[in-house]
């Protein structure tokens, strides 16, 4: 029997969990802590680190590490410019993307066209 999951995608951290017996049961991530923080990171060598992995390196690596990315989710580029600049977690640029919608951007590798 197939089983459904719950995730709680937070703006600091995220849960995912199942029912087992009826009974909610949270699923621990890999370093089996019950909790994954809502961070991603993009190295140089083009790695894409997330949780606490990305939250670990992200002092070293303030450009590339994106936190609290769901607080701008949905909202309109003028709900969110000044607040993107003004705010010491996050450093990507809020950029105004078509019809006014906001666009946050971060470095990535490039991508290769399957040929």
């Amino acid at each position: 029997m197939a089983k459904a999951v719950g995730i709680d995608l937070g703006t600091t951290n995220s849960v995912i969990a199942t029912l087992e017996g009826g009974q909610p049961q949270v699923v621990p991530n890999a370093e089996g802590s019950r909790t994954t923080p809502s961070a991603v990171a993009f190295t140089e060598p083009g790695e894409r680190l997330v949780g606490q992995l990305a939250r670990r390196q992200g002092i070293l690596n303030p450009k590339g590490t994106i936190y609290s990315a769901k607080r701008f989710v949905g909202r309109k580029h003028e709900e969110v410019g000044e607040e993107a600049r003004g705010s010491r977690s996050t450093w990507y640029p809020a950029r105004r993307a078509p019809r006014g919608s906001g666009c946050g951007t971060s470095r990535t590798r490039p991508r290769r066209s399957a040929r």
